[in-house]
C-alpha cells in the first residue's frame, strides 16, 4: 500500500514535507501544485499527477519526469499521445473512473463512467496506441465520505477493468488508486450528533476495501497495489484557529451575537462544517445560545449560526478545532491580511511556518501606471 498526499488540502511546505519523511508521494491537480512537490524534493516518479486542467507544459513536464498522470477526459487522453510521439517517451498513465456507488449526487464530472463504457473505450483507446504505458486505474467517489461501503463498490469495479484488461491485452494493471474524501471527525451541518460520534474510523473503511480486494478475481501473483490519496482525515484535526473576541451585541431578536476577529476569510470550512468553539482562558458557567460572527463587511461571513458559549468578553480568545484541512489553501485576502501559521513539533517546539501578510506583500505585485501615482486631494 503507498500513500500519496494530497497537496490541495493543505500545501504548506512544511506540512506536505512532514507526510513526505513518513514516505508518501505527493498527488497534486495543478501545475502550481506539481511544482511545489518537485520543490519539496519529492522525486518526478512519486508525483500522481490528477485534475481536469492539465496544460501542455504540465503534461511535458510530467512525462519526462516519469511522473503518474491520470487521464481525466479524452481531449487529454490524446494529448498525451501526441507528445509522447513528439517526445519519443512513454507517458506514465491510469484514467480516473467515476461511477455510481450508491452515494448521491454521483461525481461524474470527472473522468470516464464506469457503467456506461465509457472507462472501458478509454482503456481500450490507451492499449491500441500503444503509445502510452498504462498502469494503473484511478477513482475519487466523493467528499466526506460517511459510507464505507461505497469504497467496496468502487474497488471491485476497478478491479473489474484491470480483470477485462488481462484478460484482452495479458496486460497486468501495477495499482488501484481510491483517492480520498475520507472523513475527519468535523461535524457537518445538518447533523444530529457530533461527528466524532458518528463518523467512520479508518479502520472501517480500511477493512471493507481491503476485503474488496482480496475477494476480486485480481491474480494473486499479481495484486496491484494500493494508493490513497488520503488528506483530510490526516491533517484536518491537527489544525487550530486561534481568535479574539471584537466585540458583543444583541440582535433585533433579543439573540446574543459575538464578533470574532476570524471569519470566513480564514475558515472557509464554517460555510458546510459546525465547527467546534471553545474559549481559550477560565469561563463562567452561564451559557447562552450565540451567533458567532467574523470581522467581515459581508452578511454571510457567519462562523456558527447556533452555538451555547459562555458569555466571552471583549479580547478573550478562542480556539475553533479541526481546522487543518481546506482552509489554509482556499482562504481569502479580503477586507483583512491574513495571519502567521505556527507548528508545534513533537518536542513542544514553536516553529513559524508561514508569516503574517503586511501591505507590502500585498502590493508587491502590483503596477501603477505612470499617470495614476499622484493624487491631489483638496
Amino acid at each position: 500500500m503507498q500513500f500519496a498526499w494530497s497537496y490541495k488540502t493543505n500545501y504548506l511546505n512544511a506540512v506536505c514535507n512532514i507526510f513526505h519523511q513518513e514516505g508518501s508521494w505527493a498527488e497534486v491537480v495543478s501545475g502550481f501544485e506539481y511544482d511545489k512537490a518537485i520543490d519539496n524534493g519529492v522525486a518526478g516518479s512519486k508525483i500522481i499527477f490528477n485534475g481536469p486542467n492539465k496544460s501542455e507544459e504540465d503534461l511535458k513536464k510530467a512525462i519526462k519526469n516519469d511522473s503518474l498522470i491520470h487521464i481525466d477526459h479524452l481531449e487529454e487522453l490524446y494529448s498525451l499521445i501526441f507528445l509522447a510521439e513528439e517526445l519519443k517517451k512513454r507517458p506514465k498513465v491510469a484514467i480516473r473512473v467515476n461511477m455510481d456507488t450508491g452515494i448521491y449526487p454521483m461525481w461524474d464530472r470527472f473522468g470516464f463512467n464506469y457503467e456506461n463504457g465509457q472507462a472501458w473505450d478509454a482503456l481500450n483507446k490507451i492499449m491500441i496506441s500503444k503509445k502510452l504505458d498504462l498502469v494503473g486505474l484511478h477513482c475519487h467517489i466523493g467528499t466526506f465520505m460517511l459510507s464505507p461501503n461505497a469504497y467496496a463498490i468502487a474497488a471491485f469495479k476497478l478491479t473489474d477493468l484491470a480483470i477485462n484488461i488481462e484478460k484482452k491485452y495479458s496486460h497486468y494493471i501495477k495499482y488501484i488508486d481510491l483517492g480520498g474524501g475520507f472523513a475527519s471527525k468535523n461535524t457537518l451541518k445538518g447533523s444530529f450528533l457530533p461527528g466524532i460520534d458518528t463518523n467512520p474510523s479508518i479502520d472501517e473503511y480500511a477493512e471493507v476495501i481491503s476485503s474488496a480486494l482480496i475477494n476480486s478475481a485480481l491474480n494473486p501473483e499479481h495484486l496491484p497495489t494500493l494508493i490513497l490519496e488520503s488528506g483530510r482525515a490526516l491533517i484536518d484535526d491537527a489544525g487550530y484557529l486561534l481568535g479574539s473576541v471584537i466585540a458583543n451585541k444583541r440582535l433585533s431578536a433579543g439573540k446574543r451575537a459575538t464578533i470574532l476577529d476570524f471569519g470566513v476569510n480564514l475558515l472557509f470550512t464554517s460555510f458546510w462544517y459546525e465547527h467546534k468553539i471553545t474559549p481559550a482562558q477560565e469561563f463562567t458557567h452561564y451559557s447562552e445560545d450565540t451567533v458567532l460572527y467574523g470581522p467581515l463587511c459581508m452578511n454571510i461571513d457567519v462562523i456558527r449560526e447556533n452555538i451555547n458559549l459562555p458569555l466571552l468578553n471583549k479580547g478573550d480568545q478562542v480556539v475553533a478545532h479541526c481546522v487543518g484541512a481546506y482552509n489554509v489553501t482556499q482562504w481569502m485576502q479580503f477586507i483583512t491580511l491574513r495571519p502567521k501559521i505556527v507548528l508545534i513539533d513533537l518536542d513542544e517546539k514553536v516553529h513559524i511556518i508561514k508569516d503574517n501578510e503586511t501591505n507590502q506583500t500585498m502590493v508587491s505585485l502590483e503596477k501603477l501606471p505612470e499617470h495614476l501615482k499622484k493624487i491631489d486631494l483638496k
